[in-house]
């Protein structure tokens, strides 16, 4: 097989790095060890920046996204016996969307399959080669054959566990493992709020979010090591509902379709970039969720990256190609602080005088507008190039 651009992973970052790249003029392969089946029901991330809204739209692919989305002008924060919007729009003029990143992927599945994109679901064996040359090519084996995809760039978008990531030499990294984990839910019940609620409480953060007008998305803080067998329906909203406790205000409960335990950690790489391999999305750098920026990083990844191969392989212009790392990781680790500012604002330990603490920024917060101002513009999101 042969291609100008060989993408290891079909997640949000492999398709619409391809997509981008057919709008340039620039063909592509895709392969994926999963199948498309289970890609495409991954539960991931469900807010939108704006800059992800906008460059969505100006590529044709916000048609369902702004007939489905949810538009969130902001959030709210809490701590026992208050609950306090920060209006984003009013702040900073922007605004995120709640739409679930399973709609980002099938949205770009199906223009990709409109395009005739090529695909190759459920491989083995995945491996990089050659990067140092001007002939790098991927093997991969697929119905017990062994495959080899020639190219003239590899870009891997294959994730924290992806052959991609190993196969840079010596990389500088860097990593936070934070001392608790969430225990995530969806729940067939309409949401209780409008806007997504981030509460800080003694017994640990609470999230209420949402996917649909009758699918709830919550979290609770729980310790590391948590086994989801140990956390009964009842259990899960007793802890919800006593966390997002507020005088005239009720949390809905319903049935629970889905239980789940996620680590916290911050990481990153460096370089994203190797030879003829480039990297984007979680194959660089992984962040807690907990600042909505982890599909956002992804695709700001791309919107640099696609311009940077389409000069390269069409132009043999290396312009762009050779700053995209550090282009890159000027807004990783914008994000990256950001998320781990708002994790160890709203997440609860053991030493009495860090709450004092977390509850003086919270009170400052919601009491300063520039501080108000601040969160509001790293949530609503940066622009690409900023």
């Amino acid at each position: 097989m042969r291609t100008q651009v060989a993408i290891v992973g079909a997640g949000p970052a492999g398709l619409l790095l391809s997509h981008l790249l057919d709008r340039a003029g620039v063909e592509s392969v895709i392969v994926e060890t999963r199948s498309r089946e289970y890609v495409e029901a991954r539960i991931r991330a469900g807010i939108l920046e704006q800059s992800t809204v906008d460059l969505l739209r100006d590529n044709g692919l916000g048609e369902r996204l702004d007939r489905e989305g949810d538009v969130h002008r902001g959030i709210y924060l809490q701590w026992p016996g208050e609950r306090h919007h920060l209006d984003f729009t009013e702040l900073v003029g922007r605004s995120v969307a709640v739409y679930g990143q399973t709609e980002v992927t099938k949205d770009l599945g199906r223009a990709r399959d409109a395009a005739g994109q090529q695909i190759v679901y459920e491989v083995a064996d995945t491996a990089v080669h050659d990067l140092e040359t001007d002939a790098p090519f991927v093997t991969f084996t697929r119905d017990g054959e062994t495959v080899r995809l020639d190219a003239d760039v590899v870009v891997g978008c294959d994730g924290s566990f992806g052959p991609s990531r190993a196969a840079v030499p010596n990389p500088q990294t860097w990593e936070r493992i934070y001392p608790y984990s969430w225990l995530g839910i969806l729940a067939d019940v309409a949401p209780s709020t409008d806007e997504l609620i981030y509460a800080w409480h003694p017994d640990g953060f609470a999230l209420h979010s949402m996917r649909s007008e009758t699918v709830s998305r919550l979290y609770l803080q729980v310790p590391n090591g948590t086994d989801v067998a140990d956390w009964s329906d009842d259990r899960i909203w007793s802890a919800l509902s006593a966390r997002f406790a507020l005088d005239g205000w009720t949390l809905n409960a319903g049935p629970i379709t889905e239980k789940s335990v996620l680590p916290m950690r911050s990481f990153v790489q460096q370089p994203m970039r190797h030879g003829r391999l480039f990297l984007a999305g979680d194959a660089a750098h992984i962040v807690p969720p907990t600042g909505a920026k982890g599909l956002n990083l992804a695709v700001a990844d791309v919107a640099l990256l696609a311009p940077a191969l389409a000069a390269l392989v069409r132009d043999e212009d290396s312009t762009l190609a050779d700053t995209y790392s550090d282009d890159a990781l000027r807004r990783v680790w914008r994000c990256t602080h950001f998320s781990w500012w708002m994790t160890t604002m709203l997440h609860t330990s053991t030493d009495p005088f860090d709450a004092r603490l977390q509850l003086a920024q919270l009170r400052w917060v919601v009491s300063s507008e520039a501080a108000a101002r601040e969160l509001a513009e790293n949530y609503a999101g940066l622009p690409i190039r900023f």
